[in-house]
């Protein structure tokens, strides 16, 4: 999702026994609803009780809070990130002009990674890239095409998909 989208989650959003995450009246006023990995309900199950041990009475609906029990703004959620990246060492090389990695960066990451391991695996890429697209909260599947070209590795993937289907016309 989109870190604006996670930041505006109420806790009615977010259904931690079905495993989905609502997201409400984003961009394009459209709404969907979006399964999550076991893995990812652990975490958000975790996240909850430290929350709710720290803020019993919540002054909020928010799902996501600050220290201060109040919803999570933008600027807090980048003042986490960058301590993140620099404990990660997802830093770019000093004096090189790489910039480091945004929130919005991890949204592109789970496309092109879906996307490869959907050319990786031959499957239909064109009959699942409306579900993507559905899930990425994109308008038309025309809006999610653009991670078709913005990675090598996937830019290749699509190649030789396309080479072996003409290989194999008469």
């Amino acid at each position: 999702m989109r870190s604006g989208e996670a930041l505006r989650l109420n806790r009615s959003d977010v259904d931690l026994e079905a495993g989905t995450v609502r997201i409400v009246a984003t961009k394009f006023d459209k709404s969907r609803e979006l399964t999550v990995h076991a893995t990812t309900v652990a975490a958000l199950a975790d996240y909850t009780a430290v929350r709710d041990r720290c803020w019993p009475q919540p002054p909020t609906t928010s799902f996501f809070v600050s220290n201060s029990g109040r919803r999570l703004s933008s600027s807090s959620l980048y003042a986490t990130f960058t301590p993140l990246l620099n404990r990660a060492g997802l830093n770019p090389p000093a004096r090189s002009r790489g910039r480091r990695p945004r929130p919005h960066d991890l949204r592109h990451s789970l496309a092109v990674a879906t996307l490869i391991g959907w050319y990786r695996t031959g499957q239909d890429v064109q009959v699942l890239l409306p579900s993507l697209s559905a899930y990425l909260g994109h308008a038309t599947p025309s809006a999610t095409y653009w991670y078709l070209s913005a990675v090598p590795e996937l830019l290749a993937a699509a190649s030789e998909r396309a080479q072996q289907r003409r290989s194999r016309q008469p």
